[in-house]
């Protein structure tokens, strides 16, 4: 899904909406104990597979299985959503690559609140993805209908991966990224995200 036309570029997106952008560091809060499934997944799909062939090989070989994989340490408080349409105030749809949002006590089928947007970077543009992301940052938390609640966003082609978040007219992208080939760290880059989220839900008293 492209960003909106007259929104080309992430700071067409924070002028727009008149949010601020910074950097910080990002610093892993909690760790868990990595799949040798998955390792041996992952470096297979690494040198054998011809995942760069299509951007949906991309999803499904790379970018899916390891988020899946922090996800499961979570599987109680979120659900994992692919290609879940989003609408901001005035309708307009898009569609993340990926979706994490609250688990809903109605069941798995029920799509409640997103905290966390993840954007393929097509063609390894990760300027255009954060544009995407951003979008869809504020996207849900106009959805949230909670202004308070801070939404992370990911942007990945795969092999690279960097985080941000949107907190209140804050936008900050953070100077650490994470890489494929060091998979236990970003794997555990990732179950920080997911924890940070998890935290705010347990502030905000919605979980």
């Amino acid at each position: 899904m492209t960003a909106h036309k007259k929104l080309k570029s992430l700071s067409d997106v924070l002028i727009h909406h008149g949010i601020h952008y910074e950097q910080e560091n990002f610093e892993l809060i909690k760790t868990a104990q990595l799949s040798e499934t998955l390792k041996n997944d992952i470096s297979f799909t690494l040198n054998k597979v011809p995942y760069k062939v299509s951007e949906a090989s991309i999803c499904e070989n790379l970018i899916y299985p390891v988020l899946k994989e922090a996800w499961k340490h979570y599987v109680d408080t979120f659900s994992i959503w692919s290609h879940q349409s989003i609408a901001d105030e005035n309708g307009l749809l898009t569609i993340p690559d990926y979706l994490i949002s609250k688990h809903s006590d109605l069941g798995d089928i029920i799509f409640e609140f997103p905290v966390l947007a993840v954007i393929e970077a097509k063609k390894d543009n990760f300027t255009n993805g954060w544009t995407q992301c951003c979008l869809d940052m504020i996207k849900i938390r106009e959805l949230n209908q909670n202004e308070t609640m801070t939404v992370y966003g990911l942007v990945t082609n795969g092999e690279v991966w960097e985080v941000g978040k949107l907190e209140k007219q804050k936008f900050v992208l953070y100077r650490k990224r994470f890489f494929i080939e060091e998979l236990e760290n970003l794997f555990n880059g990732l179950i920080s995200v997911l924890e940070l989220c998890k935290l705010q839900l347990i502030e905000l008293k919605l979980v």
